[in-house]
């Protein structure tokens, strides 16, 4: 894949995160600016310091707290917050697991995500 290729992939993306957040908004009938980074990062940390499944769990507990203590994006920020913290907590007391920074050992050594071949 080239870089050119790579970088027009990643914008597509974001895109369709956009329109799907701007459509679930729409669904759900609310209106929050949301701040998709911190949400991203903080299902990163939960599904590599605890285990993936707690990243969309995670997510959903943090909108649920944000929404009981009034809603708002410094609401969901504050959750956010709370939950990174507790996912960085768990990782570093588990003595066996990687550390989140580490390369999984699926990565392949190659650098490119065609090689699985």
């Amino acid at each position: 894949m080239s870089l050119s290729t790579a970088r027009a992939s990643i914008g597509d993306h974001r895109n369709v995160l956009d329109e799907w957040i701007a459509a679930a908004k729409t669904e759900l009938g609310i209106d929050l600016d949301v701040d998709t980074r911190v949400l991203l990062d903080l299902a990163r940390d939960a599904a590599h310091g605890v285990a993936r499944p707690a990243a969309p769990l995670t997510t959903f507990l943090v909108g649920y707290a944000a929404a009981h203590a009034g809603g708002g994006p410094d609401a969901v920020r504050e959750a956010a917050a709370k939950a990174a913290a507790l996912a960085q907590r768990w990782a570093d007391e588990q003595p066996d697991a990687p550390s989140p920074d580490a390369p999984s050992s699926g990565t392949a050594s190659s650098g490119t995500a065609d090689s699985a071949g």
